[in-house]
C-alpha cells in the first residue's frame, strides 16, 4: 500500500510528522509518491534536517527567493523543499507562523511538514518546546520505529528516555518493550502533545517486520494505540520498502442484529440455548471479542428487555430499533450505525441469529480491510456472499438515506468496484437461523448435538 492512500491524503491536506523513527524518508517518500500522482508538493521543516537530506529532494529554494520563483518551482518539479538559512551543517526551515503566509501565497495542493526533531532515533518523548505543529495542519503523523523494540531506556536510544520514565516508571537501563511504544505515541503529553485538536491523526509503526511474529507483534501495539479515540488509524510498514505500508490498523465497531420478530421460532432466536449456559446471542458476542473487536452494538427488537439483559452480561453496547415491527433489517442496521461512536471508521453487520460465525473469518474480513483490498468486505463461499459484512463509513450516509423499502445490499451493489471478497472455507457465512428445523441443524453442525 502507498503512503498516500494509507494517510488518505487529499489535495488540501496540510501534513506534520513528529516522533521518530523516519520522519525524513517518509516525508520525502510521501512527496516522491504525490508528486508522480501530479499533485504539486511543498514540504518544509519547522525545527531542522541534517544537511545532506537536501541532496534527496528533488528540488530546494530558499524563503528569500520569493513567492513566485517558489511557484515556478512547483510547476517544474512538482516537489520543492523550502527552506530559510543552513548552519553548522543543518538546514532550517521558516518560522511556523509564516505556514499561513504560504499556504495562502504558494499554489502548492499539499503540504508536508517535518515538525519535531529526534537525533535519529527511533523512538522519543518531547521535551517542553516540542513539537512545533503548525495550527492549520489537518493530518498529523507520530512515529516510532519498531528497532527500538529490546534496547535500554537510555539517551543512547531513546530520545528523551528520562520523560518517559519521570511518566510512567518504566526504569532507565530496562529493555523497550510493545506496551512502552503504544502508550508514548498515544499520549497526550508525549506522543501527542501539540496536535491541533482538529487534526487527524494517523500514527507509523515504521520498520515494521513484513510477516510472521514481528509483524503480528506490530499489529498488537497498533490496537493498544487505538484505545486513544483521537487517533485515526495506525499504519504498519517499512518506508525504504517498495511497497512501504502493509497494513492500517483502524477502529472496527460491529453491529450486531438482534432486533426481528421471530415469529416462525416463537421467541427471540437470538435467545435460544447454544453450548452450555449461553444463549445464541452470547455466543455471537464472545466470538466477536475472541476477534478483537473492540465496539460491540447489538441493536434490540422484540422482547428487548430480555435480550437487553442477557446481552449487558457480556458488556456489549445495547441500542433498540422502534421500527423493528416494520422496517426489517434496514432500521435496525441504520440504528446501529446512528449509535456507534464517531471515532469507528468502519462496521461489520453481524447477524444476530448466524451462530455458527467464527473468529477466523472475522480475523480475515478485518484484515482485508487493513491491507486496503477495499472499502466493503465480505465474505465469500463458493462465489455467494456472506456476513459478516464490512462495510467503511463512507458508505453509511448512504445507507441512513435509503427509504423503508430500501435494503442494505443497495448501497454495497451500487459500489461493487469497492468490494473486496474474502474467499472462506465454510458455509456457516451463508446460513442462518430462520426455522426450528434451521436451529436443530445448526446445532448438528456445531457439534452441540448428537
Amino acid at each position: 500500500m502507498k503512503l498516500q492512500k494509507a494517510f488518505e491524503i487529499v489535495p488540501g491536506d496540510v501534513v506534520a510528522f513528529i516522533g521518530a523513527g523516519g520522519k525524513t524518508s517518509t516525508l520525502i517518500a510521501l512527496g516522491h509518491e504525490l508528486a508522480q500522482a501530479g499533485l504539486r508538493v511543498l514540504a518544509t521543516t519547522t525545527t531542522h534536517i541534517a544537511v545532506d537530506e537536501l541532496d534527496l529532494m528533488p528540488y530546494s529554494t530558499t524563503l528569500d527567493a520569493g513567492m513566485s520563483h517558489l511557484s515556478l518551482a512547483l510547476g517544474e518539479n512538482r516537489f520543492v523543499f523550502l527552506y530559510s538559512a543552513i548552519k553548522n551543517s543543518r538546514v532550517y526551515g521558516p518560522d511556523a507562523k509564516q505556514i499561513p503566509r504560504l499556504l495562502d501565497a504558494v499554489d502548492s495542493d499539499v503540504m508536508l511538514i517535518e515538525a519535531d526533531q529526534s537525533d535519529g532515533l527511533p523512538l522519543k518523548a518531547p521535551f517542553s518546546d516540542e513539537p512545533n505543529i503548525p495550527s492549520e495542519t489537518t493530518l498529523v503523523v507520530p512515529m516510532a520505529s519498531l528497532a527500538v523494540l529490546g534496547q535500554p531506556l537510555d539517551d543512547e536510544h531513546v530520545y528523551n528516555a528520562t520523560a518517559i520514565d519521570e511518566r510512567y516508571g518504566f526504569l532507565l537501563g530496562n529493555r523497550v518493550k510493545s506496551p512502552w511504544i503504544a502508550q508514548v505515541l498515544r499520549d497526550e503529553e508525549l506522543g501527542l502533545r501539540g496536535v491541533p485538536p482538529a487534526a487527524r491523526i494517523v500514527a507509523l509503526l515504521n520498520q515494521t517486520a513484513a510477516q510472521g511474529y514481528a509483524r503480528a507483534r506490530a499489529r498488537l501495539i497498533a490496537q493498544f494505540i487505538l484505545r486513544s479515540s483521537r487517533i485515526h488509524g495506525v499504519a504498519l510498514g517499512s518506508v525504504r520498502s517498495g511497497e512501504p505500508i502493509y497494513e492500517v490498523q483502524k477502529h472496527i465497531g460491529a453491529v450486531v442484529l438482534a432486533g426481528g420478530l421471530s415469529r416462525r421460532m416463537g421467541q427471540p432466536k437470538v435467545l435460544l440455548p447454544w453450548g452450555g449456559r449461553r444463549t445464541i446471542i452470547e455466543h455471537i458476542i464472545e466470538q466477536l471479542a475472541l476477534a478483537r473487536v473492540p465496539q460491540i452494538t447489538v441493536v434490540t427488537g422484540h422482547r428487548a428487555g430480555e435480550v437487553r439483559q442477557v446481552v449487558s452480561r457480556v458488556g456489549a453496547d445495547v441500542v433498540h430499533n422502534d421500527k423493528y415491527t416494520t422496517g426489517e433489517m434496514l432500521s435496525s442496521l441504520q440504528a446501529g450505525l446512528r449509535a456507534m461512536p464517531k471515532y469507528i471508521s468502519a462496521a461489520l453487520v453481524v447477524l444476530g441469529d448466524q451462530p455458527r460465525i467464527q473468529p477466523k473469518i472475522i480475523a480475515q474480513v478485518m484484515m482485508a480491510y487493513a491491507e486496503g483490498a477495499g472499502d466493503i468486505i465480505a465474505p465469500s463461499y463458493h462465489m455467494r456472499r456472506g456476513h459478516p459484512i464490512l462495510i467503511d463509513r463512507r458508505y453509511w450516509a448512504e445507507i441512513l438515506d435509503l427509504p423503508e423499502t430500501g435494503s442494505p445490499r443497495d448501497v454495497i451493489d451500487r459500489h461493487k468496484d469497492r468490494i473486496a471478497y474474502v474467499n472462506v472455507d465454510t458455509d456457516s457465512v451463508l446460513r442462518d437461523v430462520d426455522t426450528p428445523e434451521d436451529y436443530r441443524q445448526e446445532r448438528k453442525l456445531a457439534g452441540l448435538d448428537g
